[in-house]
């Protein structure tokens, strides 16, 4: 009998990967070391998004983060480590914030993700239940200049690709896009067709479509390192014992970077956590938002709103700072009303405050790639906050590469060598 793939992560890059390959008569095997959807994918903004698929190191990221430097209230708050490797990363992550990086980035991305909604589709036709709406995105500011300026370069950005609106809407009308919106909100436009899915309840969906298909799904159990021959891996080692395997995929969010590191390979990982909370508005909003200035969001999800924002770059832990949920629920204040009118009142108004590491590469793309040197190895991380967005384009897409040894052309600018250019890519 044929030994089987073992995909290692259950989040929904890794989810989305065994699907696909069990759908093309592949088998299959996934390795979670806690429960299906419980990390990165558990407590994001579910934003199925074309308008929002950008790296994140831009041009002028980066002077925005030294003004953070100190204050752990504001919306992208980096905390330096007494670590060269995080220096180096900071380093790179600057190189790569120039105008012409993000271009060729912000191509590479849209490239991968022309299919996006028509792969959710088609899981929906098979019998997943994705989620999925799509109610559209409001894009809202305090202020007409800024909001005009994010859609001029939104629309040069898009070229074409999704639909944009010719004008913002100002004034009184601008908060009548979403019935939760304040009257501090002075600008706004519509994105028609952005998605929002209930990324915990996605990612059970997906693992019950894979047990329905035979696939074993195994929770609560860690790789911990490989068995190899050659440039093989013949199987994986686990805290519950060893499982062969014909090939392996490592999609473990930052956690990949140790397993490739049992591999002889070094990535550039790290964490970028991210903050929300679920609370009960009224009215709540019908679209996701995008709070323009603050860089905060918001997403009906399962009956009520999360909020969500931040980006922290404080070293690879899930530690919840608690200023950090205070400062996500005073920026989304502007937007949405006095829903809370002191801080300590949130303890008693929110639920389920949660801090997530979602896999950061330092030019703000991930890799889905063969792992140099092994000939059957292969990983998938770096999504950053577009795991959700890019799962199902990830795994179809990297799926196809596992099983017929050819990469997509769409995966060229997701090369693991790009990282390291001495390295081969095969």
């Amino acid at each position: 009998m044929t030994a089987p793939v073992v995909v290692l992560g259950g989040g929904v890059v890794g989810l989305c990967t065994a699907y696909y390959l069990a759908e093309a008569g592949v088998a299959v095997e996934v390795v979670e070391r806690r429960g299906l959807g419980s990390g990165a994918s558990r407590g994001n903004a579910g934003w199925v998004c074309l308008s929002h698929s950008t790296p994140v190191p831009a041009p002028g990221v980066v002077r925005y983060a030294l003004r953070s430097l100190g204050r752990p209230d504001s919306p992208l708050y980096l905390r330096p480590l007494p670590d060269p490797a995080f220096a180096r990363w900071l380093w790179r992550f600057w190189r790569s914030s120039t105008p012409a990086v993000f271009r060729r980035g912000y191509a590479a991305i849209a490239e991968l993700n022309r299919t996006t909604f028509g792969l959710f589709d088609g899981l929906r036709e098979a019998g997943v239940d994705t989620t999925l709406t799509r109610p559209g995105m409001v894009h809202a500011f305090l202020s007409a200049a800024e909001a005009r300026h994010h859609l001029a370069v939104q629309r040069e950005m898009a070229d074409g690709r999704y639909p944009l609106p010719d004008d913002v809407t100002t004034g009184d009308g601008a908060r009548l896009l979403d019935d939760a919106l304040s009257s501090g909100v002075r600008a706004a436009y519509l994105v028609e067709g952005e998605g929002v899915v209930d990324p915990e309840a996605f990612a059970r969906a997906l693992g019950q479509a894979l047990t329905a298909a035979g696939v074993k799904v195994h929770e609560n159990a860690e790789a911990v390192g490989f068995s190899t021959s050659r440039d093989h891996v013949t199987a994986v080692r686990t805290d519950v014992g060893e499982m062969p395997c014909d090939a392996v995929v490592i999609a473990a969010g930052v956690r990949s970077s140790g397993l490739l590191g049992a591999l002889g390979h070094r990535l550039p990982l790290q964490a970028g956590k991210g903050y929300s909370f679920s609370v009960d508005l009224d009215p709540a909003p019908r679209h996701t938002l995008y709070f323009g200035e603050r860089r905060a969001v918001a997403s009906p999800i399962g009956g009520t709103t999360r909020i969500g924002g931040t980006m922290e770059l404080s070293g690879n832990n899930n530690r919840l700072d608690w200023r950090r949920v205070v400062a996500v629920a005073l920026a989304s204040r502007h937007y949405l009303g006095r829903w809370f009118d002191d801080p300590d009142d949130l303890v008693g108004l929110i639920r389920d405050p949660w801090v997530g590491g979602r896999p950061f590469l330092p030019d703000g793309l991930p890799v889905i790639d063969r792992v140099p040197g092994h000939a059957n190895a292969f990983v998938a991380t770096g999504h950053g906050m577009l795991g959700v967005t890019l799962g199902p384009v990830t795994g179809r897409t990297l799926g196809e590469y596992v099983r017929t040894g050819r990469r997509p052309g769409a995966l060229a600018p997701f090369r693991f060598d790009r990282l390291h250019p001495r390295g081969a890519s095969v």
